[in-house]
């Protein structure tokens, strides 16, 4: 996915350590996705005084809706892309050839390294049905500047929480990382986790947390309860820090939560426009390599000229993006 918005990031004093618990829900906002008109997008990461959940920097829902969806080539450094369908089915083809369609259940795990391109597009020549979870993951420095990669993995591990009253248990897919004794086969280079919880109708789980690492939850269907102190839903993420070593989720009606969480990053970033990195320097060097069509980033077969242009840098240095929360 390419993003149309490009903040440049606003710089603190000194960044907020995560250094607790909190209980903090946040709203999604609505952007634009470049190249594509009419598609419905919300964000719920980055927010302006959370740029990151353990390694986690982006998150985007495209959806519900009935649309065309057309995401031309385009670059990105420093990242991995986790796409997380919901309903429908995508067309992926990237720069190093892979060429696979995206449906539901399947964790496609795309590392840019150094520079990869790719597109997306939906199935057919006209509006499809389609939902989905697009998230990046920040690259550590030990595999930041290393070769582009891409993997699938249909075959997800599924955790049961039991009901506390005794009732249908509600069902985790380990789609990234590592929950509950569960390892997904998706290739992770910081401990994180990214897990998928459906609960069923009248339930009330435990999810055991790591106190070392902080979490977040998300809402994708219906209304969930947080410890008694704070209800999620799909225009929401509830951001819950460190010192966890467990948390209580209650629904009335079946509903469906997205878990991220990790280690704390080892480093603040700099994310601009589909990049990640650590300086404006940074930035503005592989943009300039895109715009000069650079071997860095590769061709997508199947693709002529066409690709998503990189919007003009802001007039100010880009700077790194602190928590302050």
């Amino acid at each position: 996915m390419t993003r149309l918005d490009t903040d440049a990031a606003v710089a603190s004093e000194e960044p907020t350590p995560s250094d607790g618990p909190r209980m903090l829900l946040l709203e999604s906002r609505e952007v634009p996705l470049g190249g594509v008109r009419g598609m419905e997008v919300h964000r719920s990461l980055p927010q302006r005084d959370l740029p990151l959940v353990g390694a986690w920097c982006f998150l985007d829902r495209f959806g519900p809706q009935d649309t065309l969806m057309r995401v031309e080539p385009h670059p990105h450094i420093g990242l991995q892309t986790v796409t997380w369908p919901l309903v429908g089915e995508i067309y992926h083809r990237d720069s190093i050839g892979s060429d696979v369609v995206v449906s539901r259940g399947v964790v496609n795990l795309m590392t840019s390294g150094a520079g990869i391109s790719h597109s997306e597009y939906s199935i057919g020549e006209g509006p499809i049905p389609l939902d989905a979870l697009q998230l990046w993951i920040a690259l550590p420095e030990s595999r930041r500047h290393g070769e582009p990669a891409f993997e699938r993995h249909e075959h997800l591990p599924i955790v049961t929480l039991p009901d506390a009253g005794g009732g249908r248990p509600a069902e985790a897919a380990v789609v990234m990382g590592e929950f509950a004794g569960a390892v997904s086969p998706a290739t992770a280079y910081t401990p994180l986790v990214g897990a998928e919880i459906f609960l069923p109708a009248g339930s009330r789980v435990t999810l055991p947390l790591r106190p070392e690492w902080e979490y977040a939850v998300i809402g994708v269907e219906g209304e969930a309860t947080v410890d008694a102190a704070a209800s999620v839903d799909r225009g929401h993420l509830l951001y819950l820090g460190t010192g966890r070593d467990a948390i209580d989720v209650a629904v009335d009606e079946e509903a469906t939560v997205f878990l991220l969480g990790g280690e704390p990053f080892e480093d603040d970033i700099v994310m601009w426009w589909n990049f990640v990195g650590r300086s404006h320097d940074e930035i503005v060097e592989a943009r300039e390599e895109w715009e000069a069509e650079s071997a860095r980033f590769g061709r997508v077969p199947g693709h002529g000229a066409e690709r998503v242009p990189a919007p003009p840098l802001p007039a100010v240095r880009l700077t790194r993006r602190r928590r302050r929360v």
